[in-house]
């Protein structure tokens, strides 16, 4: 189930942003570190062309270490770019921004001009709190709802950069299946977006493959589920989240599974892989290839009946 989206506000933000690139000396992209791939914007790397990009893995906190380090060091094949993970909770963590950004703009920091930065971020990825504790003071509203940001703003860190925030854009349409539904476990999406169950067995199959141990520990299981829906009914029985007859509440028993694993209860875990990334990346090109060699045979179907017609009047 591919999802579509765009709301006016990210349609206009969208050409706010390509006006004023041109002046934009560095891009920072933050990215929730337990999704980078399907939480990185691809409109983004359209839209930066050739500058420098850092990329913050934000949310490290409630992701797996060992996976993150994989992310940090398969994004940073890509020219230009630096990535760091950070967590708000650490504040001295995001103030090492600064010194990042002069890192990859040497040049701009010796002719003694500000370096006029873009931070940009899906809705619900922290952008806000991290453009608040750079500038030490609220600036930028924050919130747990996803789009809380609405229009562009210029903020100057009085330190020798300046932020350009942007509202949390995102791309019209996911084409990849998967990044759908981790956008709705992280909490990106709104939850009235994708059925609340649908998200939760999702999120189940791959605790099971990939956190196993962690999964039984938390809902003291003795032993692992076979399946997605025996896993949902499990953690049901173990917290009572049931109806009339004894009838296991999935909608309650989902709840429990994506609130646990948003807050980081079930432990620290992430929900894609840079080796998952490469084969779903080939996997959508090929479909996105299939669909466009569709297209192009229906143009060809048509033009041949017109000019067929044609040929007959």
């Amino acid at each position: 189930m591919a999802i579509q989206w765009y709301p006016g506000h990210m349609h206009k933000a969208r050409k706010e942003i390509e006006e004023a690139m041109p002046q934009v000396d560095l891009v920072i992209e933050v990215l929730d570190a337990r999704i980078p791939f399907s939480s990185e914007n691809p409109m983004v790397a359209k839209l930066r062309g050739d500058k420098p990009c850092i990329k913050l893995l934000n949310k490290s906190d409630l992701a797996d270490p060992s996976v993150t380090a994989q992310w940090i060091e398969y994004l940073e094949r890509e020219q230009g770019v630096k990535a760091t993970a950070i967590t708000t909770l650490q504040a001295a963590m995001v103030k090492r921004i600064p010194d990042i950004c002069r890192k990859l703009v040497p040049n701009r920091d010796k002719v003694e001009k500000d370096i006029r930065t873009m931070i940009m971020g899906i809705p619900n990825v922290g952008k806000s709190t991290i453009i608040n504790t750079l500038a030490g003071r609220v600036i930028a509203k924050t919130g747990n709802e996803p789009a809380v940001t609405k229009t562009q703003q210029r903020i100057n860190l009085r330190n020798g950069i300046v932020l350009s925030d942007t509202p949390g854009i995102l791309w019209p349409k996911v084409d990849n299946e998967a990044s759908s539904y981790r956008l709705a476990v992280t909490g990106a999406i709104k939850d009235t977006a994708m059925e609340y169950e649908d998200v939760a067995l999702f999120a189940a199959q791959y605790f099971l493959s990939a956190y196993p141990k962690e999964i039984c520990e938390r809902y003291k299981l003795s032993e692992l589920p076979e399946d997605d829906m025996a896993l949902l009914e499990a953690i049901g029985r173990k917290r009572g989240a049931l109806r009339p007859g004894g009838r296991i509440d999935l909608h309650k028993a989902s709840e429990l599974l994506l609130h646990e694993y948003r807050s980081g209860k079930i432990g620290l875990l992430s929900l894609e892989t840079p080796a998952m990334a490469e084969v779903e990346k080939e996997e959508v090109a090929r479909i996105m290839a299939e669909k466009e060699a569709e297209k192009q045979a229906k143009l060809e179907q048509e033009q041949l009946k017109r000019s067929g017609k044609r040929h007959n009047d």
